[in-house]
């Protein structure tokens, strides 16, 4: 991928974030090539955007001009953006050097619809011996249960994505009922957009590579039970919505794995540590144990408030591309 094909979007909402910020766009003007353009969408908050228009001269600020939230103001940013491909960074993390590069590497063949890489956390106040390595996807970061090396997934993380300009000209774009908006801790708006893509191109492909990092802080709120808890819920109620919209079967799919394999393994391996000596490997198996059942509760909550199961979506077949092959990174 050239540079002319490159743009970068960064979404914001609070002025309590502005290092953070400052910090993510400047990872970006290092990466090599760098984007050709950075897109700040603020999101309804007017004085935010009056601030970083005049602080970040190299970069285009506009406003969300959908509904609130983080799939509108991905949203707006899409709009805004003159590249081919679009990649996506979160207020509070930083690309390492190379990010962009390797995702680009990937998105050049015809099949990849886009790419993400490994999110690592950066805890500002340490990592609580009790958070296990699980359930990273709660502070937004890669967990254990996805693949360590290249491999095709289902859907990309949000925090550090790229996606094929023609992905949003075939689906459209994010949901705006679905995701995070403000402190509140929904999400999964970019599991269903990989998963409707993939329902009109059932021949493309969304890669991980762990190589391609970004490091996203972790305040000292979010390392705490309460935020542990509220964020499990909400990643229940958000699957429910999920697989309502797309079925159960795409989009449950990867949870079976990580519920019936993952999870075990690390309630086991917590208890193996406990049973050494070690009673922060019990801590961190209850909370494997307390994080299933919040989510799970979230999930039944979430079907139980919807009545039941809805019908998959019927998608457009419009802006189809056809790719005769099947992907594997370990070909290209």
């Amino acid at each position: 991928m050239t540079q002319l094909e490159l743009s970068a979007v960064i979404c914001t909402y609070t002025d309590n974030r502005w290092e953070d910020l400052a910090a993510a766009v400047e990872s970006l003007r290092q990466q090599e090539p760098p984007p050709k353009e950075i897109i700040i969408v603020v999101d309804h908050n007017p004085a935010l955007q009056q601030q970083a228009d005049a602080y970040f001269e190299d970069a285009l600020v506009i406003p969300n001009r959908e509904p609130r939230g983080l799939s509108g103001a991905r949203n707006s940013g899409v709009a805004a953006a003159q590249g081919t491909l679009i990649a996506f960074l979160d207020d509070d993390a930083t690309a390492a050097p190379g990010w962009l590069a390797r995702l680009s590497h990937w998105c050049e063949h015809p099949q990849v619809l886009g790419a993400v890489g490994a999110i690592e956390p950066v805890w500002l106040s340490g990592r609580p011996a009790w958070f296990p390595q699980e359930f990273l996807w709660v502070v937004g970061c890669t967990y254990r249960g996805l693949p360590k090396t290249v491999a095709t997934v289902r859907n990309l993380l949000g925090g550090g994505m790229c996606i094929k300009r023609e992905v949003f000209q075939a689906v459209g774009g994010f949901r705006t009922e679905m995701g995070r908006v403000g402190t509140i801790p929904l999400g999964c708006e970019e599991t269903e957009l990989c998963i409707r893509a993939r329902q009109v191109r059932p021949d493309g492909a969304f890669v991980y590579d762990p190589q391609a990092l970004i490091l996203h802080r972790v305040p000292a709120w979010r390392a705490r039970w309460r935020y542990y808890f509220s964020r499990c819920y909400a990643e229940g109620l958000s699957k429910a919505t999920l697989s309502q919209l797309v079925g159960f079967r795409d989009g449950l799919s990867s949870e079976r794995d990580y519920v019936m394999r993952t999870l075990p393994r690390g309630i086991l391996e917590g208890v193996q540590v406990a049973l050494r000596g070690d009673r922060t490997g019990l801590a961190r198996a209850s909370a494997i144990v307390t994080g299933l059942i919040l989510t799970g509760a979230g999930y039944l909550t979430g079907r139980m408030r919807r009545g039941g199961s809805l019908p998959a979506m019927v998608l457009p077949r419009t802006g189809q591309v056809e790719t005769p092959a099947r992907f594997h990174p370990r070909d290209f």
